[in-house]
């Protein structure tokens, strides 16, 4: 190996090491369910708008040791079940959370393509394989959570309710959802439905995938942020979750900021972006105490 190429490897393990982020294939071999997505996975918007998914895989930013307090929270970005936006909503969060020392890990989940079991066994995946490997990424099996924007905010939801308990638990110790969709009923986003769900769900599904159903007394410390003029997925979905909650005696707290509409994420341009950050890292900071 000539002196540049080794200077360009050492390079590139340095930069590797400095920026704490590495990438992991989520599951070893086939994953039990398929999206039957044949097209390849395609990036655009410069990167920030990903589609095709059918190799899930998370990438881990991890703080500092100094400023590492052992949090971690697996994030799904949302896109609608039908694509990932994955960085607003995903890996410029994971770097905010790296600053509070919080490892942020970025679910690249697949899109169900109308097979309502597959966001979900990544998210259950990505849980089990994140606590199963607590020790080496420097984090605290106890106060590993789940955050979701949109969709990837009812992916969240779901993994909060439905999770298993026995072997490696998938249960996450805390929820951060943003704008999300929770129910599957009337106030739904319809685009995510459809593409979850199938053109006609039956009621079954209807009910199961409906997140303020199936809240239940093990359902994690909740914060939801988002916009009171929000067209594209009703408050009603927020605060019908909060309700809830409440009523299943789950600590729960939910910001609606007076505009922004819906998608802000960690774009600056949103009024209130500031003011939900600090909000957000107040809730964490309380989190972390318990």
């Amino acid at each position: 190996m000539n002196k540049f190429v080794c200077s360009v490897v050492l390079f590139l393990f340095a930069f590797t090491n400095m920026s704490g982020q590495k990438t992991i294939k989520l599951w070893e071999g086939n994953p039990p369910s398929s999206n039957e997505i044949t097209e390849a996975e395609k990036y655009e918007r410069e990167g920030g708008w990903v589609t095709n998914v059918t190799v899930p895989e998370i990438t881990v930013y991890s703080p500092e040791n100094s400023k590492n307090t052992g949090m971690a929270v697996v994030i799904c970005p949302g896109g609608g079940y039908g694509g990932l936006a994955i960085a607003h909503e995903g890996s410029q969060f994971a770097l905010w959370l790296t600053k509070l020392g919080v490892t942020g890990i970025v679910l690249k989940y697949r899109m169900p393509n109308q097979h309502k079991e597959v966001p979900l066994d990544d998210a259950w995946q990505a849980m089990s394989y994140v606590r199963s490997h607590a020790e080496e990424l420097g984090i605290d099996p106890g106060k590993i959570g789940i955050a979701g924007f949109s969709a990837g905010g009812h992916l969240a939801a779901t993994a909060s309710n439905r999770f298993a308990s026995l072997g490696t638990s998938t249960r996450p110790d805390f929820s951060i959802l943003f704008y999300p969709v929770i129910t599957m009923e009337v106030a739904t986003h319809g685009g995510s439905k459809k593409n979850l769900l199938g053109e006609k769900p039956s009621a079954t599904d209807v009910h199961i995938f409906s997140n303020e159903k199936q809240v239940n007394a093990n359902t994690p410390p909740t914060i939801l942020l988002l916009s009171d003029d929000d067209t594209s997925v009703q408050p009603e979905n927020s605060i019908c979750y909060y309700q809830a909650l409440k009523q299943n005696n789950i600590p729960a707290t939910m910001y609606v900021f007076p505009r922004g509409g819906h998608g802000w994420g960690m774009r600056e341009n949103f009024s209130y972006h500031t003011q939900m950050l600090t909000l957000l890292e107040m809730w964490l900071k309380d989190i972390q105490k318990k």
